[in-house]
């Protein structure tokens, strides 16, 4: 915890018992008393009590003890878990306004969460300090570890549900088809979904690429769509045959990826990193366990990863193609390579 290392400034202004803490504390003798008032400063400071002596700097302990004027070890004798110690507790929350967390309030920070911070912030430690936060701002004690764990995980679990529900019912049952075959899915919609869904048949655009949709992105593989461009080996092609094939690879996983016809506002509301962070898992996880997920995570996943590699492979293409014609027969050679010529 942040209080590892407390400097004076810290102790005085976070430690120090104000004029109706002192009161509070006036009616208690020896260890209870310096317990009671550790208690106390410690939820004024984390808006939570102290699970155990171990959570409490013994800095702080020193420097309460002397205000108290009760000897810092006598602290050792107070009981952590009998029934002195909750009517403490009961007291000081009074004296706060503050109650313990209830299923309703777990239920209800959960929702929050989940509509408000998980869809955008996807790491567990930010979104426990934000349930933490709100919890303090409602005057509310947070619950165990444990349970604030769980409604973490809740939260996460909610928005991450919300958002690719969302995400999967832009595309249409064609698409879904073409998406999941890159995992080696059969048909994961089903026939009538297609009518439901009103699909249309593919863009003329696209019509000659078909071939390269679902058998032909099964054929390319999930790890060729992951991959950077890699060239020909150097002592069997010369340079620019090592461009032109690297650049025919490249085409290929271009022209597959186009063909499942992604809408371009697939991703319109989602936050860039959770996107970026949906990609890395496609990227890190295998195709059995991909095969795993509920489907609309499932083609979540690779969907985010084919809609960022769609933009880094023309990326790719561009730098190809400026490298090849920078080394074609017609290109003007310089004077240097005249003179030296």
């Amino acid at each position: 915890m942040d209080h590892i290392s407390l400097n004076v400034h810290e102790l005085t202004e976070n430690w120090t018992l104000l004029e109706h803490e002192r009161e509070l504390v006036s009616g208690k003798r020896g260890p209870t008393r310096l317990g009671f008032a550790v208690l106390l400063k410690f939820h004024t400071r984390y808006g939570r009590f102290p699970r155990d002596r171990s959570e409490v700097p013994d800095r702080a302990v020193d420097f309460l003890a002397r205000q108290v004027r009760v000897p810092a070890a006598e602290l050792d004798s107070y009981d952590w878990t009998g029934r002195t110690i909750e009517y403490h507790r009961a007291q000081i929350r009074r004296h706060f306004g503050f109650r313990e967390c209830t299923v309703a309030d777990a239920e209800e920070v959960t929702a929050y969460l989940a509509e408000h911070v998980a869809r955008e912030e996807r790491r567990p430690e930010r979104v426990r300090a934000e349930l933490l936060a709100r919890l303090r701002a409602q005057s509310i004690e947070p619950p165990t570890p444990g349970r604030c764990d769980r409604i973490v995980k809740a939260a996460l679990r909610a928005a991450e549900e919300s958002l690719t529900a969302g995400i999967s019912s832009r595309l249409t049952a064609a698409s879904i088809r073409r998406i999941v075959s890159l995992v080696g899915d059969g048909d994961p919609v089903g026939g009538d979904a297609a009518d439901s869904r009103n699909e249309s048949p593919p863009s003329t655009a696209t019509a000659t690429a078909i071939g390269l949709t679902e058998t032909g992105l099964r054929d390319i593989g999930l790890r060729k769509i992951k991959e950077a461009p890699a060239p020909a080996p150097a002592l069997t092609l010369a340079p620019g045959d090592l461009d032109r094939r690297a650049m025919l690879v490249e085409i290929d996983k271009l022209l597959a990826i186009r063909a499942v016809e992604l809408p371009p506002d697939l991703f319109r509301g989602i936050a860039p990193a959770v996107v970026a962070g949906w990609r890395a898992r496609a990227e890190a996880e295998s195709p059995s366990r991909l095969r795993t997920h509920p489907l609309p995570l499932r083609v979540t996943l690779l969907a985010a990863l084919l809609h960022q590699r769609e933009r880094e492979i023309a990326d790719s293409l561009v730098e190809l193609l400026i490298s090849i014609s920078g080394r074609g027969p017609g290109r003007k050679r310089a004077p240097e390579d005249a003179a030296r010529g």
